[in-house]
């Protein structure tokens, strides 16, 4: 074999990889995730781990947690597919205009979220990778409009997705420390119905509800550090910049007409071999959802004379969070690996502003996941998780404006996800 083969055969799966992710890029992927709308984990593998993967990356997509890992993956392709299932409903009581009931957002009750992933040694300690995924997203139909007694008409409810596609570079400072860079490309569409009521509070009444689909894209950067210390523990550290979007469709609904960035977020890691098969990786992110002023402006900006879709107009009220992830991974026998896990994220709406979160409940809290890899042949392998978020429920206090007859609104989630992927070493 000539010198040629070896690089016409990566440029082969490369080109094979890009049409795997258009093909992927179709499909209706839209969902809520653990941690607020950001996704718990990059891949099939990396959610049977509760997404902990910042100090131990395990397939090609790596990159997407942290770049510095993609030169500790090897070379390898990675494609998988996951079947997601919320449960997201509301409650209004104490109403004035009669607005009391409870309300089913399960317009759509599963998804099909897609990945793929590309890892590639360019040049001696230099590494390469590509990595297509879900960053998050929400999505809720309500077939009777929480918002009818109040004018709305028709189906209420939003869809966004949020899709990342991301190249990244690794070089190892020494064999045993790597720094990483991404570009986050970042692809977002957003709709919202049956939000009538919310135009006469508006800056642009005409892009408040039903425009249809609005997109935007935007790029931020991704740094990341991976060291090892001894032959027992890993530590990682990752810092992804604000991409910034907006929405023109809807301009008079969102806070600096239309914007909505994707936050800032930073996290460490640590992963700690106990013996030659057992290992413990632990993960702690933040996001910074209120530095999004679509998404962190409180509501009650409305009634401080801030029309919806001007520059501090009311959005959805989010915190900061912080997202806490524990892992193990076993290697029951050469062939198998066995993967489990806990994640807590802190609460990112306050009891105050569920209101307007009728539209997006990302309330849950606590995710437990399994998953395992079974590696069929040398270079071939498979791999599965389940994961369930359980049901959280945020009861308002304060939440419902007078305006719109008081009351209070209570919201609530929960989410189950089963997924697939096959990953072969090139």
């Amino acid at each position: 074999m000539s010198d040629a083969s070896p690089r016409l055969a990566a440029v082969g799966r490369l080109r094979l990889l890009r049409r795997y992710a258009l093909l992927l890029a179709l499909l209706p992927a839209s969902a809520f995730a653990t941690n607020g709308y950001f996704t718990n984990g990059s891949s099939v593998q990396s959610n049977g781990l509760g997404g902990a993967g910042i100090a131990f990356p395990v397939d090609a997509l790596a990159g997407y947690i942290n770049p510095a890992g993609i030169a500790y993956v090897g070379n390898r392709v990675d494609v998988g597919l996951t079947a997601f299932r919320p449960d997201r409903s509301a409650t209004i009581k104490g109403n004035l205009y009669g607005a009391d009931g409870t309300y089913a957002g399960n317009g759509v009750r599963y998804f099909l979220l897609p990945e793929a992933g590309y890892t590639h040694q360019v040049a001696q300690d230099l590494y390469f990778g590509l990595s297509f995924s879900g960053n998050g997203g929400m999505n809720t139909g309500y077939h009777d409009n929480p918002y009818g007694a109040f004018g709305g008409r028709g189906e209420a409810g939003v869809n966004l997705q949020q899709i990342m596609l991301i190249p990244a570079l690794a070089y190892k400072v020494t064999p045993t420390q790597s720094i990483g860079i991404s570009a986050n490309i970042a692809w977002q569409r957003f709709y919202a119905q049956g939000l009538a009521p919310f135009a006469a509070f508006s800056q642009a009444p005409d892009k408040v509800s039903n425009t249809g689909y609005s997109s935007a894209a935007g790029v931020g950067v991704r740094l990341g550090w991976n060291g090892h210390f001894g032959d027992r523990l890993t530590l990682g550290a990752t810092w992804a910049s604000k991409i910034t979007g907006s929405f023109d469709g809807y301009r008079g609904l969102f806070a600096q007409s239309g914007g909505f960035d994707i936050p800032q977020n930073f996290g460490v890691g640590a992963a700690y071999r106990v013996t030659s098969g057992l290992t413990l990786i632990a993960d702690v992110q933040r996001i910074f959802y209120a530095q999004t002023h679509s998404v962190g402006n409180p509501l009650a900006n409305l009634l401080q004379g801030n029309a919806l879709g001007s520059s501090n107009g009311p959005g959805f009220g989010w915190r900061n969070i912080n997202a806490y992830k524990l892992g193990a991974s076993y290697t029951y026998s050469p062939q198998l690996t066995l993967r489990a896990s806990f994640s807590h994220a802190q609460q990112p709406i306050p009891s105050g502003q569920t209101f307007f979160n009728i539209l997006a409940p990302g309330v849950v809290q606590n995710q437990l996941s399994f998953g395992a890899t079974w590696h069929a042949s040398r270079r071939g392998e498979l791999s599965f998780y389940y994961s369930h978020a359980f049901r959280k429920t945020v009861n308002g206090h304060g939440s419902i404006p007078q305006p719109f007859g008081g009351g209070e609104a209570d919201i609530r989630l929960s989410e189950d996800a089963l997924g697939f992927a096959y990953g072969w070493k090139t």
